[in-house]
Formats: structure tokens, C-alpha cells, sequence
């Protein structure tokens, strides 16, 4: 009786994570959440710990690979440039679209991107992998 009910108690402390992890039950509306990509050095966070690991680490990212165009910077070219991209079901960057500012800063920008390594895991839905999309918008400033 009693690895019964260690048993059940298991099962539904398992549910109750798993649940919390794709979505959640109430009464008969089932309502799913999208999970965001796992960077490396992200694994052991979950639900809004995972979404804040992957923002830090893409935020990492674009600061630690930009690099303002040298010949933008003397001509004083400035400007905003706008990602949008997917991490696809592989865990793949697939850049989408990329607009605003001069021909040189998109180029500067799409490569920062183009720059993310593979995610350890991709985005999930519904407990499948699935695309999830991003947008990131570079603000190149002289200074000047």
C-alpha cells in the first residue's frame, strides 16, 4: 500500500512539472506554451528561467560579436537595422528578413546573427519541436 501511494505521488508531481513546462489543464480548456530554444549553458533552467537564460545569452551575443563597419563609422553612417530570424526545428539561425539602414549595417547585422551557434534544443510546442521566431534590432551610433 504504502509504494502505492509513493508511486501516485510520484506520478503526480511528475504531471504537475511536465504541466507546467508545456502548458497547463483547467478543467476542459488546455492552454500550450511555446519553449524558447536552449542555448548552451542553459539546460538546467525551465519555463521563465529558460526564456531569461536565452535573452541573456543572445543579448551576450550581439554585444560580444558586433562590430560597427569601419567604413560606416569614418563616413559617419548611421542607423537602425532590424533582424528577423528563426531558430528552426534543427536549432539552426535561418534569417529571414533584414531592413532598415544603410546596405553596410544590414551586412554588419546579418552576420552578428548569422554568429549564433546551435541551440542544444530547439524551441518546443505542444512537446514537438517547432520554429520560433525573433526579431533584434541594432541601433548603430557614431557618437560622433
Amino acid at each position: 500500500m504504502r509504494k502505492y501511494i509513493i508511486a501516485s505521488l510520484l506520478i503526480l508531481v511528475s504531471n504537475v512539472v511536465l504541466a507546467q513546462e508545456w502548458g497547463t489543464v483547467d478543467k476542459n480548456k488546455v492552454t500550450l506554451k511555446e519553449i524558447a530554444p536552449v542555448w548552451a549553458g542553459c539546460e538546467d533552467q525551465s519555463g521563465a528561467g529558460l526564456q531569461k537564460c536565452f535573452t541573456q545569452k543572445l543579448t551576450q551575443h550581439v554585444v560580444k560579436n558586433f562590430k560597427y563597419p569601419t567604413d560606416a563609422y569614418k563616413s559617419n553612417t548611421q542607423g537602425r537595422v532590424t533582424v528577423e530570424f528563426i531558430i528552426n526545428t534543427e536549432g539552426m539561425v535561418e534569417i529571414k528578413n533584414v531592413s532598415g539602414g544603410a546596405p553596410s549595417l544590414q551586412a554588419e547585422a546579418r552576420r552578428n546573427i548569422s554568429l549564433i551557434p546551435k541551440m542544444v534544443r530547439p524551441g518546443m510546442y505542444a512537446g514537438k519541436p517547432k520554429a520560433i521566431q525573433y526579431t533584434v534590432p541594432f541601433d548603430f551610433k557614431t557618437g560622433k
